[in-house]
């Protein structure tokens, strides 16, 4: 029996950046993952067990708290500069806390970046999905989000090997500024494009028979 599977993975350019730039996002924080709890114990003061569970938790709960409320004001205002801002506005944050893992030495600053880190995913989480899903190409909906979910998963895989070997051979700062620079990378990606997503302002040609209809009593056309 012959099964003939036909593959087409030709995608919008939204798409495209999007997908693009969630991979770099994604590959940077596969960096930190493995090594993480390891970063906490060997380098903090007074880091544990109960302090990984307790950033994690910070983290998980402050971005869902903040997640909706970010999502409603996505959804009542119109146009997607909002969206827009958010987005890029979070991945420069998720930059942000990641190269601030350099100087964490200390559980409470620790706690303090996760809430940083925790913003800034609540951003992106909030308006990524909700750009992406209305410039999702019409007949290929699946595969438009099996390819994101796919190249991120791939991205973060890889890296998350790379994390470990990292850090043992160039050290916890290497991997933290290495992921930093991955999610700065995710936001120019978006930051040149911006056409893509915010409209061109446009030229309004007004002609003589609207100049006709707009001209007061008694009043001739230019």
């Amino acid at each position: 029996m012959r099964i003939k599977v036909n593959i087409n993975v030709k995608v919008g350019r939204l798409v495209k950046y999007f997908v693009i730039s969630d991979f770099f996002l994604l590959a940077g924080w596969g960096l930190i993952d493995p090594v993480f709890s390891v970063f906490i114990i060997q380098r903090i003061a007074g880091g544990t067990l109960m302090v990984v569970g307790i950033a994690a938790a910070i983290y998980w709960i402050l971005r869902s708290v903040l997640q909706i409320p970010i999502a409603n004001f996505i959804d009542r205002t119109p146009g997607e500069r909002d969206d827009f801002m958010a987005l890029v506005g979070g991945l420069l944050l998720v930059g942000i806390s990641a190269m601030a893992m350099v100087w964490v030495r200390q559980v409470w600053e620790l706690y303090l970046i996760h809430a940083i880190h925790a913003i800034a995913f609540a951003l992106y989480y909030a308006s990524w999905p909700a750009i992406f899903s209305r410039h999702l190409d019409k007949d290929s909906i699946s595969l438009d989000w099996s390819l994101d979910s796919a190249v991120g998963g791939v991205g973060a895989g890889i890296t998350g090997f790379l994390g470990g070997m990292i850090a043992a051979t160039l050290g916890y700062n290497a991997v933290f500024v290495s992921a930093g620079l991955l999610a700065f990378i995710a936001a120019f990606i978006l930051m040149a494009v911006p056409d893509l997503v915010l409209p061109r302002p446009t030229i309004k040609t007004i002609t003589v028979a609207e100049k006709e209809s707009e001209k007061k009593p008694g009043e001739a056309v230019a």
